[in-house]
């Protein structure tokens, strides 16, 4: 996929990337490979790898190491993201109240997004947003990030102080930390689209960010 700012033209955009291609395709060859979730592919849930299987019933079900999804074909790679979206929440809400109470502040909000420039973010109001992608990542590193992010309720920076409230709230976090940064990109690999659904795509829009 290709962004380029509103006010620059689609031939502009395509000109820039020919011209780099050489080092875009090198970045692209350092990405992890694309699965995607569909019937037969395994997917981590809390770091565990997780088989995907036709299922019946009316909502997935997760037994003895397989995701059991009904429906057609087409419509189980939404369905396990629906999946781990829901399970996302009811972990986070879990942890988020845990670390809140440990710090004795509050937080306002919590959203979950699937974000690529960050694990998560603490607002000056107290909302709290993590990516739902940390589900299929170690419950330990996911309860880091929580630990981390409410840390921020206390102290809006990255100071001593605030790095000591993140060792008070979870002690030893330097191997969570490190796996994120090490491994961390590996969640963005899996997709939840039909696989025939993408293709060559080329997005032009107004990038606000």
């Amino acid at each position: 996929m290709l962004t380029v700012p509103g006010r620059a033209a689609v031939e502009e955009g395509l000109q820039f990337a020919q011209s780099r291609r050489d080092w875009l395709l090198r970045q692209i060859h350092k990405q992890p490979d694309i699965l995607y979730a569909v019937p037969g592919a395994s997917i981590p849930i809390d770091g565990h790898p997780v088989e995907i299987v036709p299922g019946t019933g009316r909502s997935p079900t997760l037994f003895e190491g397989k995701l059991h999804v009904p429906g057609p074909a087409q419509r189980i790679p939404a369905k396990v993201a629906g999946f781990l979206k829901t399970l996302a929440r009811a972990q986070f809400a879990d942890a988020c109240d845990s670390y809140t109470q440990k710090l004795g502040r509050d937080y306002t909000r919590l959203d979950l997004r699937d974000t690529h420039g960050r694990w998560g973010s603490c607002s000056s109001n107290g909302r709290l947003m993590f990516s739902w992608r940390l589900i299929m990542a170690p419950e330990a590193v996911r309860n880091y990030v929580v630990a981390h992010e409410v840390a921020h309720l206390a102290h809006m920076n990255h100071g001593p102080k605030f790095w000591a409230t993140v060792e008070q709230l979870y002690p030893g976090y330097t191997a969570q930390r490190l796996w994120l940064r090490q491994q961390g990109a590996t969640l963005h690999r899996y997709r939840f689209t039909p696989p025939e659904d993408e293709g060559p795509n080329l997005d032009h829009r107004h990038n606000s960010d």
